[in-house]
């Protein structure tokens, strides 16, 4: 049986070693939404990640940042939402992405992972890709810089204040997902970037 949660989950790296990268963003703005709700994530062992419970915009939404590396998000991720028995269709992935502009954010519903390691092993743990997608932006690398080195570096203090403004309009995505659904979601953010 499922019930009416929604399960937020942000992606990144385990904070002590990368807290402030650009691949960290997805964990960043979760962290920030709970700041915003004023519940604190906590621990929990049998998921492998940090949970926490909220009710926003009279929605009772789950949010969760997986304990593990980026490329092991999904078994954290799909435990989680087996715990609170949230189907994929209610499941909202934030993450970095670099086909986005640096602090602009798009929704999106499945598709692709685009070489996104993250995005790639949830896709194999949910066995879908029909959940939702908060594509935080973090711009290309420059010049010939790697994709994987370019991710793991800190923002310039320019894109830091951009960033910072993007984790905030997240909390306003999701509760524009949970409460209108995709298509106004889209039409409200996608202009913004």
């Amino acid at each position: 049986m499922t019930d009416d949660r929604w399960l937020v989950a942000g992606l990144g790296n385990p904070e002590a070693e990368y807290g402030g990268t650009r691949h960290n963003v997805g964990a960043d703005a979760v962290r920030s939404f709970a700041s915003r709700e004023h519940v604190e994530l906590a621990r929990n062992k049998r998921t492998r990640s940090e949970v926490a419970e909220v009710r926003a915009d009279g929605q009772r939404i789950v949010l969760t940042i997986p304990s593990s590396y980026m490329n092991r998000s999904g078994d954290p991720v799909q435990a989680t939402a087996n715990w609170f028995k949230i189907p994929a269709e209610r499941v909202i992935v934030c993450h970095d992405d670099l086909d986005v502009g640096v602090g602009a954010i798009k929704v999106k519903r499945g598709g692709g992972h685009a070489g996104h390691n993250g995005l790639k092993d949830v896709d194999r743990a949910l066995g879908t890709r029909d959940y939702l997608r908060i594509r935080i932006g973090i711009g290309r690398p420059p010049g010939r810089m790697a994709g994987r080195d370019f991710v793991l570096r800190r923002f310039s203090p320019a894109d830091r204040e951009l960033i910072d403004i993007a984790l905030q309009n997240v909390g306003d995505a999701v509760c524009s997902l949970v409460t209108d659904g995709l298509e106004p979601t889209q039409n409200r953010f996608h202009a913004t970037g």
